[in-house]
């Protein structure tokens, strides 16, 4: 017995520890060393058969306390010990056997979902949905309230989800009474998985209703309102908790996920919480300066353009942009100035025009010099 370790300290626990606690202990090593997750790794396996060989001991009350009297004499066959001869591993899994099936479940992803008295929960939880809405530019900005009709599983109200026909009720599953899981052995632990016959719920529909055909939902149309929030963006998301497809067996309904679409808009573009539109103003007004109206999310609002502006010229009107989703404030709006260039003269603008350009010197047009220059010393 000198050559094997002492089962508290594989687990490390001490020697008073609970129940809890070994199982706590025990299953931190196990999804540790499992052999499904160390593939041909000979450590990790011996260390696992180790920490169970442990823990089958300690969780048993008798064995336990032949171990705590008698060390592994008591538990290898002398001293009257439990198992078999050389041997300290019954095969008689008690707690362990419950812990190997959660252990194995949580590998597989997410683990055993338990109703009352231990037993795999028969409820489920419905499927999430998608849909998506489109709303108008000024909409997004500053939020709406919409209607959106679809397709979704509903309980059957004719036999109230349980599938039965009125007035019988389902029946406890013969494969795995009702555990909605069998069990099966593998070497030295054992694997549970979900009842095929009933598929997990751990009943049988023997006389279905005829509505929902045993299923305990039906699909029917639904309309719900949709609150889109002020300041959401195109691609963005709305999810509305328990307004999916409704759980099977007393299940929550799952969620519905709303995507939203903003038709283009005429004059307006975004960017994040600003909204961009281009003005055009003659070429007049933007040599000699103007007040023009130029429109908002708001309305119509003055703005004025210094003489000498310049095209694509971007001006800023402060909290005319779209509300900050979630938080406080709204964006600006810019203004990005488009100088026009006649394309159809009168004779009297024609001649206005020749006359200013034979006006036109150096510094009236500071672009025009310093480029120019550029281009006269590049080519010296």
């Amino acid at each position: 017995m000198a050559g094997k370790r002492d089962y508290y300290d594989i687990l490390e626990v001490q020697k008073g520890a609970s129940k809890d606690e070994i199982k706590k202990a025990y299953r931190k090593l196990a999804m540790k060393y499992h052999p499904d997750r160390n593939p041909d790794n000979k450590d990790a396996e011996g260390k696992f058969k180790e920490a169970s060989e442990a823990a089958e001991v300690l969780l048993d009350d008798q064995k336990k306390a032949r171990y705590d009297q008698f060390g592994h004499a008591g538990v290898d066959g002398s001293a009257g010990g439990f198992g078999g001869a050389g041997g300290g591993f019954s095969g008689d899994f008690g707690d362990l056997g419950d812990m190997f099936g959660d252990i194995f479940g949580e590998m597989l992803g997410g683990g055993r979902r338990r109703g009352g008295g231990g037993r795999r929960s028969r409820a489920q939880m419905g499927d999430d949905l998608q849909t998506e809405i489109e709303v108008t530019f000024e909409e997004a900005a500053f939020g709406v309230e919409k209607e959106i009709t679809m397709q979704k599983a509903a309980s059957c109200g004719e036999c109230s989800g349980t599938g039965a026909k009125k007035g019988s009720s389902p029946a406890t599953c013969d494969m795995c009474h009702g555990h909605g899981e069998v069990r099966r052995q593998q070497g030295f632990f054992t694997i549970a998985q979900g009842c095929p016959k009933c598929q997990g719920s751990g009943q049988m529909i023997k006389d279905p209703c005829g509505t929902c055909h045993g299923q305990g939902r039906v699909r029917r149309k639904e309309t719900l309102s949709v609150k889109v929030p002020a300041g959401i963006d195109e691609g963005q998301r709305l999810k509305l908790s328990g307004q999916g497809d409704s759980g099977s067996n007393g299940g929550p309904a799952g969620d519905l996920f709303v995507g939203i679409r903003i038709k283009q808009h005429e004059l307006f573009t975004r960017d994040g919480f600003d909204v961009i539109c281009e003005v055009p103003v003659s070429f007049s007004q933007a040599a000699l300066g103007a007040e023009v109206e130029v429109p908002t999310l708001g309305g119509r609002v003055s703005m004025k353009v210094p003489a000498g502006t310049q095209a694509g010229k971007k001006m800023r009107l402060k909290g005319k942009g779209i509300a900050k989703l979630g938080g406080y404030g709204l964006g600006d709006q810019i203004i990005s100035i488009h100088v026009e260039t006649p394309t159809k003269l009168s004779g009297e603008q024609r001649e206005i025009f020749e006359r200013l350009a034979a006006l036109e010197q150096d510094q009236s047009n500071p672009m025009s010099k310093g480029f120019f220059d550029k281009v006269k010393d590049l080519f010296q």
